[in-house]
C-alpha cells in the first residue's frame, strides 16, 4: 500500500543512484553499503530494504549500524524465501532505502513481479533508493551479453529505468583482480569457484563485459553531456571525444573519403565516425540513391553512423550537425568542379566550410575525380517541344487576343488596366512554356501596348516622358514576374518529383524487407513506377525468373532496355525509353533486384543443404547409438541366455533366477530405446499421427510409472487430480512422463522421490517432473534436449541419452512445451505446459 499522503501536498519524486558493475563480486553491494554509512553518518534517516551479502564476510559487517526492515517471508513450490517488505518501507517512510539487485524477479505472492518495479514505487513515494546492477541484466544487452557468455539472462531491467537515474556510478575492477577474488574465497563459496573461473568468469568473458559496461556508461554521459551544452546554449566544441564527420554527396569520390574518415577515427581510442549527407529542401538532391546507399553500407561496416540532414546551404548544414554532435573533426573531398567553372561561380562547399569551421578541423581529401568534372552544368529542357512550341505560339497569340479584347473596351479601361492585363497574360504564358516565352510575350505585349494604348496611338512614337517609363516598367516587371514565375514552376515539378521518387525508394525499401515474396513485388514496383508494359528478370541463358506484365495493351512503338542484375541475370524493361532523370532511381531498383535475386539464391542453396546436414546428422547419430546404447543391453541379455543355455553348469535357483532378471532388465532396456528410436525417426519425419483428446494426468501417470523399469520407484504425485484435463495423445503423453520420471530417478539424490505436480495458468496446464539431484548448467539446458547426447565410449550411466529429445518433440507435436528450470534448493524441475483442453473445447 502507498503511504498517506495529505490532500495538497506536493510530493518530490525520490533520486535513483545506481551502482552499475560489469560482473558479479566487483563491490557493488560494499560501495552501496559505504554510501549508506557516509549519508547516515551526515544525519540521513536510511534504512536497508533488501541487502543479499551472498554470505560474503566483509560485505556482512557492513550492515552493522544499519537500521534493516524486517523482511517477509513467501512460500513457493515447498519452499520458504525471503522478500524486501515493500508496505513497510513505504510505512517507514526513510529518507534513504538501499534495494539490493534491482533486476531481481519477486517470488509470487507480492504486488509487483520484478524489483525495479517495487523501487519504481518507492521513488513515486519520495523516497531516495540506493540499487545495484550487473550489465549483463539491461535489456538491450541481453542478446550481447549472451553471446558472449553462452548463457542468456532471464531476469532483465528496461534500459529506460536505468536511464532515468540520478546518478549511476560505474564499480569497476579488472577481470585479473576480479578472478583473484573469486580465488580467494571472496566472491562464492569454495565449492563453487573452479567452476565459475572455467565457465562465466573467463578472462575474455570478464573483459568484453567491462568493455559493454564502460561504453554503457561513457554513452549515458555523453548524453548528459549533450543535454547540458543545449540548456546552456553552448554551440562550441567540446573535445571530450575524436568524433569525425565526413560529408557525403553520392558521387564517386565517397568510398575513398570514407575509408579516409575511418582511419582518422580509429588513431584514437574511442573515435567516432559520423557519416553526413545534405539534402536540399526542394527535393533537389541530385545525388544516386544507388550510390548513397553503397555508401551507407561501407559506413556501418566500418563501424559508423550514416545521417541525413536537409538544407539549402550545404556548409552551413554540415557544420551546424557537427556542432550539434560536438565533432572535431570534418573531413570532405575536394571538388569534382574544373577550375572554370570554379572561376565562373566561385568558392564551392569545400573552401566556404572551411572558412566558417571556426574550432572544427576541416579535412579535405584529394580523389582520383578531383577537377573532372563539368565545365559548366549542363541544362536540360524543363518541357517537351511540343510544350516549348506551344509555348512561343501562346508568346505571340495571347497578346494579339488581349489587344483585340481590350480594344472593344478602349474608352472603359484605363493605361494601367491595360497593362496589368497584358502582364497577367504574360505571367500565363511563363507557366506555359517558360521564361523563353515569357520574353518572347513581354516584347509583344510592349509593342503592342505601345502602338494601340500609348498616345499617340497607331504609332510606335511615345510623346510623354511618363507613358515611356510606364512602358518601360510595365517589360521589366512582367518579365521578371514570368521568371520567378518560371523558377517557381520549375521548383514545384522537381520538389514533386523528388516526393514521388522518396516515396518510391521508400515502398521499394519496404518491399525488400518483406523477405520470402521480394523479387515479385520489386519487378510490380518496377514496372508500376516507371508505367512500363512488362519488367521480366532472365538468367544469362534466356529462362525467366520472374516477370511482371500489366493488363493493357502493349504500346506500338515500345523499346525495350537490358540492364545488369548481377553476374548471372539481366533486366528486361518493355516500353517507353527510360528517360536519364529515370536513369537514377531505376538504379536503386536494380540494385534491390540483384540483392533481392542473390538472396532467394543463398536461401534456396541453405534449403538444399540442410535435410542433407540434417539427414547426415541424423545417421552419424544413429549409427553411434546403435554401436553404444544398443551394445550394453544386448551384450548383457545374450550373456544371461547364453549362461541359462548352456548345459555345462548348473544354477542355483537364486542365480538362475538372478540370470532372468538379468535378461528381462537388458531386454526392457533395450526395447525402450527401439522404441526411442523409431519414434524420434517417425517424429522427424512427419509421421507421427495424433490424436489429441482431453486426457486426466492422474489417469496418465500411473500407466507411465508402469512402463518404468522399477514400478516401485519413488514418484510422488501432487495435485495431479485437481488439474483440468490436458489436450493431448494418451499413448504419447505416457512415453514423455515416462522418459522425464525415469531421467529423474537416474539423475535423483539418494533416498529422495521424485515429485511430479500440476497446476493451471490461464489457458495452460504446467505438469512439473522435480528432482533432488546436481541439477543442469545453464549453458547446457538446451544442449541436454538433443537427440543421442549420450553417446560416445563414456559411461552409459550418464547423459540424457534420448529421452528427453523424443520427449521435447512429442510435447511440442501436441501444442506444448518442454523446458528445463532449477529446483529451489537444488536439482532439475522439467516443465511440461500443455493446453488445457476445457480452454479448448470453449475456443471451439
Amino acid at each position: 500500500m502507498s503511504p498517506d499522503l495529505t490532500p495538497g501536498t506536493v510530493h518530490r519524486r525520490g533520486r535513483l543512484r545506481v551502482y552499475l558493475g560489469s560482473a558479479p563480486g566487483v563491490g557493488k553491494t560494499y560501495r552501496m553499503l559505504d554510501e549508506a554509512h557516509r549519508r547516515r553518518d551526515r544525519g540521513a534517516d536510511v534504512v536497508v530494504g533488501f541487502i543479499e551479502t551472498h554470505g560474503r564476510r566483509h560485505t556482512a559487517g557492513m550492515l552493522d549500524g544499519l537500521d534493516i526492515v524486517p523482511r517477509v517471508h513467501r512460500s513457493y513450490r515447498d519452499a520458504e524465501f525471503e522478500e524486501m517488505d515493500l508496505d513497510a518501507v513505504l510505512a517507514r517512510r526513510p529518507s534513504v532505502v538501499l534495494v539490493d539487485e534491482l533486476a531481481h524477479t519477486n517470488i509470487p505472492g507480492g504486488r509487483n513481479a520484478k524489483r525495479w518495479q517495487d523501487v519504481e514505487e518507492l521513488l513515486a513515494a519520495g523516497i531516495d533508493v540506493i540499487t545495484t546492477l550487473n550489465i549483463q541484466h539491461l535489456e538491450s544487452l541481453n542478446d550481447v551479453v549472451q553471446k558472449i557468455t553462452g548463457i542468456p539472462q532471464r531476469e532483465t531491467v528496461p534500459d529506460e529505468v536505468v536511464r532515468r537515474a540520478d546518478q549511476i556510478e560505474l564499480v569497476d575492477m579488472a577481470p585479473q583482480a576480479l578472478r583473484r577474488r573469486m580465488a580467494h574465497g571472496n566472491v562464492y563459496k569454495a565449492e563453487k569457484v573452479d567452476a565459475a573461473l572455467t565457465n562465466y568468469f573467463r578472462v575474455g568473458n570478464l573483459t568484453a563485459l567491462r568493455e559493454l559496461a564502460l561504453l554503457w556508461v561513457a554513452g549515458r554521459v555523453d548524453e548528459g553531456l549533450r543535454d547540458y551544452r543545449a540548456t546552456h546554449n553552448i554551440d562550441r566544441v567540446w573535445e571530450t571525444r575524436e568524433r569525425v564527420v565526413v560529408a557525403l554527396t553520392g558521387g564517386p569520390e565517397g568510398e575513398t573519403i570514407i575509408r579516409r574518415a575511418a582511419r582518422i577515427a580509429d588513431r584514437t581510442a574511442g573515435g567516432e565516425l559520423l557519416a553526413v549527407h545534405v539534402s536540399r529542401s526542394d527535393g533537389l538532391a541530385g545525388a544516386s540513391p544507388g550510390a548513397l546507399a553503397q555508401q551507407r553500407q561501407l559506413v556501418e561496416d566500418l563501424g559508423g553512423s550514416y545521417h541525413v540532414v536537409v538544407g539549402d546551404d550545404v556548409p552551413t548544414a554540415l557544420l551546424a550537425f557537427a556542432r550539434a554532435h560536438n565533432a572535431t573533426q570534418l573531413v570532405l573531398g575536394t571538388s569534382r568542379r574544373g577550375r572554370i567553372n570554379r572561376f565562373l561561380t566561385g568558392p564551392g562547399n569545400g573552401q566556404t566550410t572551411i572558412d566558417a569551421s571556426e574550432d572544427i578541423d576541416v579535412h579535405m581529401v584529394t580523389h582520383e575525380f578531383t577537377g573532372r568534372g563539368r565545365i559548366l552544368p549542363k541544362l536540360g529542357p524543363r518541357h517537351s517541344r511540343r510544350r516549348t512550341v506551344a509555348g512561343f505560339a501562346a508568346g505571340l497569340v495571347v497578346p494579339a487576343l488581349l489587344t483585340a479584347v481590350l480594344s472593344q473596351f478602349h474608352h472603359s479601361v484605363n493605361l494601367t488596366t491595360d497593362a496589368l492585363i497584358f502582364q497577367l497574360g504574360v505571367v500565363a504564358v511563363a507557366l506555359l512554356g517558360g521564361a523563353t516565352s515569357a520574353l518572347l510575350a513581354s516584347l509583344v505585349a510592349s509593342l503592342l501596348l505601345n502602338y494601340f494604348f500609348i498616345p499617340p496611338v497607331h504609332t510606335f512614337t511615345i510623346d510623354e516622358t511618363n507613358n515611356f517609363i510606364a512602358l518601360v516598367v510595365f517589360a521589366v516587371v512582367a518579365l521578371t514576374v514570368a521568371t520567378v514565375v518560371d523558377h517557381a514552376a520549375r521548383l514545384t515539378t522537381r520538389a514533386a518529383r523528388a516526393t514521388a521518387e522518396a516515396e518510391t525508394l521508400s515502398t521499394l525499401a519496404g518491399s525488400v524487407l518483406r523477405g520470402a515474396d521480394a523479387l515479385p513485388a520489386l519487378l510490380d514496383k518496377t514496372r508500376t513506377a516507371f508505367g512500363l508494359d512488362s519488367v521480366a528478370l532472365l538468367d544469362r541463358d534466356g529462362g525467366t525468373i520472374a516477370r511482371s506484365d500489366s493488363d493493357g495493351d502493349p504500346a506500338a512503338d515500345r523499346t525495350v532496355t537490358e540492364l545488369p542484375a548481377g553476374p548471372d541475370a539481366l533486366l528486361i524493361l518493355a516500353g517507353h525509353q527510360i528517360s536519364a532523370t529515370d536513369q537514377r532511381v531505376l538504379t536503386a531498383f536494380t540494385a534491390h533486384v540483384t540483392a533481392a535475386l542473390e538472396r532467394d539464391r543463398l536461401a534456396t542453396a541453405a534449403a538444399e543443404v540442410e535435410p542433407i546436414k540434417a539427414a547426415d546428422k541424423m545417421r552419424t547419430a544413429l549409427l553411434a547409438a546403435v554401436s553404444h546404447d544398443l551394445r550394453t543391453p544386448l551384450a548383457a541379455a545374450l550373456a544371461a541366455v547364453g549362461s541359462l543355455l548352456s548345459a555345462d553348469v548348473e544354477f542355483a535357483p537364486s542365480d538362475r533366477d538372478e540370470l532372468l532378471t538379468m535378461a528381462n532388465e537388458s531386454l526392457f532396456k533395450l526395447t525402450a530405446l527401439v522404441d526411442n528410436l523409431l519414434d524420434m525417426s517417425r517424429l522427424q519425419a512427419g509421421a507421427l499421427t495424433l490424436h489429441l483428446e482431453a486426457t486426466q494426468l492422474d489417469e496418465v501417470l500411473p500407466r507411465a510409472m508402469d512402463s518404468l523399469a522399477d514400478p516401485d520407484a519413488a514418484v510422488q504425485p501432487l495435485d495431479l487430480d485437481t488439474a483440468p484435463p490436458v489436450l493431448a495423445d494418451p499413448p504419447l503423453l505416457e512415453r514423455v512422463l515416462a522418459n522425464l520420471i525415469a531421467n529423474a530417478l537416474r539423475h535423483n539424490a539418494p533416498g529422495a522421490p521424485v515429485l511430479v505436480t500440476a497446476s493451471h495458468h490461464a489457458d495452460q496446464v504446467e505438469i512439473r517432473v522435480v528432482d533432488r539431484g546436481p541439477g543442469i548448467a545453464p549453458e547446457d539446458r538446451d544442449r541436454v534436449f538433443l537427440p543421442f547426447q549420450r553417446l560416445g565410449d563414456t559411461d552409459n550411466t550418464t547423459g540424457v541419452g534420448l529421452g528427453l529429445a523424443l520427449s521435447r518433440g512429442l510435447a511440442e507435436a501436441m501444442g506444448g512445451t518442454l523446458e528445463v528450470e532449477d529446483t529451489p534448493g537444488g536439482g532439475t524441475t522439467m516443465l511440461l505446459t500443455l493446453p488445457a483442453a476445457t480452454q479448448v473445447e470453449e475456443e471451439r
